[in-house]
């Protein structure tokens, strides 16, 4: 089969040409479409269950609502870890499941457990939110807001209402979080002698607010032959307006809100800030979604922020880091060490072969080989990012294996006075196996890597899947085109015993050193002659003892080696980034000593 294979491209060249046209087409696209992010996207089963209660303590959250939800989620098929955080009026549980469980089954699965045990938590409860954590790392973008004439709650307003609503409807933006500013807030301070005075608590006064201050839909009715929706709007529209609430009193009394205390527009207290170039500013960091590109999520970003400075000439919004910047130089290194990296190959193949038509039919392999890859990873879901890169990069030299493998057998028989046309055809039928040999076995090493289990594994999935789907395209360049080329494209040449250079005599030496059979002095035999006997002995056992003793040396030496997940230069930036002053020196930021920025 393999052979007739082989045999029918070289008969029949059009349909092989055909088919890798519309691959290479079908590639370039795909590759024109291919997300570019740092690292591959990953899908951990995490969800959350947040549960608020005003005015609770934690401990009493933990005994009446955490532990209840921590029981109730236990018993899901596929939990791995569940943590729970507890706060001043704010339970949150997140459970881990493992990672072969469905992420949509998994948040189907907590709201069923929640919903059989509401009504064991307590009534004054908020409704549970439950909701999945999709792990997408850090922000790409952030940028700095300020102005000389605003407020800092007027300049949080415009990033909340204004900027963060521009950007959230942009195409692969996630979401957009706001770091400093505050949040607008009616405060209502009440006097203490007031509400003594009249007979009333706080707690009172909070209840009525809370009852009368709210807008209730309240059916529907018919109102000049058609249906309306009736609606009771009890809420109030301004501060004046709410200043004027009546509160109730014992003894069928009233009295307004305002006459209780003040009641002013005012902001909430601020719990965190930023500052840039040691004026504050209300930041914001921009976050991607899950499958979009960081370079295109830049690009559309940086165009609506220069349309909102112009818009809005006296808030300057100015960029504070900028994490894309690192992703592009990744990407732009990779292609770069890729184009070097088959450039240095043809030239070696070159350098060998000495025939310029044989290298450049050995160099088609390489674009033929890696360009419809890049159409395979868009069909499996991968992106441009560390990982797939890596892949890409380093089966630069191993796609062009099979057809240095296929071309030299084709020139050796072309070399013995046969047409190129015999010789491909003779050549390919006979060099058939042990290229399909070659590169199965690479597929079978690196093919395993994508199954891994954990989070590693999930990494590494892209790495192994490109190798190997970009080694099975260079075995389909070697066995359709490459003989087919060779076939059409290499010219006859005079047969020739050719002698070996000194580089194949040093290394035809070295073989029948390691391969010889010495005879080596032993005991002497008693047998009445009393000489001494001597018996062969095979060269390779040595060649084999020293080739184990540098594998066991190798494997030990790894034991010495450094480990981590993460490289150092990516770990000590992250470090770097988020360690504050006042944060104390943890092992990472230690080791981050040795690597100055």
């Amino acid at each position: 089969m393999n052979i007739n294979f082989s045999a029918w491209s070289i008969r029949k060249p059009v349909p092989s040409i055909l088919l890798f046209f519309v691959l290479c087409v079908l590639g370039l696209l795909s590759f024109s479409k291919l997300p570019v992010t740092r690292f591959p996207n990953i899908d951990v089963p995490l969800v959350s269950v947040t549960i608020t209660q005003s005015g609770a303590a934690p401990s009493e959250l933990e005994s009446q609502v955490s532990k209840r939800v921590e029981d109730a989620v236990a018993n899901i098929t596929g939990v791995k870890h569940v943590l729970s955080t507890l706060t001043d009026g704010q339970s949150q549980t997140v459970i881990e499941f493992r990672l072969e469980v469905n992420t949509d089954r998994a948040v189907n699965d907590v709201k069923d457990a929640i919903a059989k045990i509401r009504a064991d938590l307590p009534r004054t409860i908020d409704e549970p939110i439950i909701q999945r954590i999709d792990v997408e790392g850090q922000s790409i973008l952030s940028y700095g807001a300020f102005s000389a004439g605003m407020t800092l709650e007027q300049l949080s307003w415009h990033v909340d209402d204004v900027v963060a609503r521009e950007l959230q409807g942009l195409k692969g933006v996630g979401r957009v979080d706001r770091y400093g500013g505050v949040d607008r807030e009616i405060r209502i301070s009440l006097d203490p002698d007031r509400l003594l005075a009249l007979g009333t608590t706080a707690g009172e006064v909070n209840r009525q607010i809370r009852a009368t201050n709210v807008d209730l839909a309240g059916g529907r009715g018919e109102v000049g032959g058609q249906e309306q929706a009736i609606r009771t709007l009890a809420g109030a529209r301004s501060v004046a307006e709410l200043g004027d609430t009546k509160i109730t009193l014992s003894g069928g009394r009233e009295v307004r809100l305002k006459e209780l205390g003040r009641v002013e527009d005012s902001n909430s207290e601020p719990r965190s800030f930023g500052r840039l170039d040691k004026s504050p500013v209300v930041s914001f960091a921009v976050f991607r979604s899950k499958g979009s590109s960081e370079l295109s999520v830049k690009e559309v970003v940086a165009a609506r922020i220069a349309e909102l400075n112009k818009r809005y000439p006296d808030i300057t919004l100015k960029p504070i880091d900028d994490a894309v910047a690192y992703t592009y130089g990744n990407y732009k290194a990779a292609m770069t060490t890729l184009l070097e990296g088959a450039a240095l190959a043809v030239l070696v193949v070159f350098l060998f072969l000495k025939n310029w038509r044989a290298t450049l039919i050995t160099a088609i392999a390489l674009p033929l080989s890696a360009i419809p890859t890049f159409w395979a990873m868009e069909l499996m879901g991968f992106s441009l990012n560390l990982v797939s890169l890596l892949g890409i990069t380093l089966v630069t030299g191993i796609l062009v294996d099979d057809a240095i493998v296929e071309i030299e057998n084709i020139v050796r028989h072309m070399r013995m006075g046969k047409s190129p046309y015999r010789a491909a055809m003779e050549a390919a039928d006979e060099i058939g196996l042990a290229v399909i040999a070659i590169t199965l076995t690479i597929v079978a090493i690196f093919a395993p890597v994508s199954f891994m289990g954990g989070v590693a594994g999930q990494y590494f999935r892209q790495f192994g899947l490109t190798v190997a789907v970009a080694v099975l395209f260079s075995l389909l360049v070697a066995r359709l085109i490459t003989p087919m080329m060779a076939a059409y494209l290499m010219k006859p040449v005079k047969h020739e015993d050719p002698k070996d250079g000194v580089v194949m005599r040093g290394y035809v030496g070295l073989l029948k050193a390691t391969t010889a059979s010495r005879r080596i002095p032993l005991l002497p035999r008693f047998d009445g002659t009393g000489r001494w006997r001597s018996m062969p002995f095979n060269m390779s056992y040595v060649t084999l003892v020293i080739g184990f003793g540098f594998l066991w040396g190798s494997i030990h030496a790894t034991a010495l080696l450094p480990t981590g997940f993460i490289p150092d230069e990516w770990s000590c930036r992250r470090a770097r980034r988020w360690r504050t002053p006042a944060s104390p020196p943890t092992r990472s930021s230690m080791r981050c000593a040795r690597f100055p920025r």
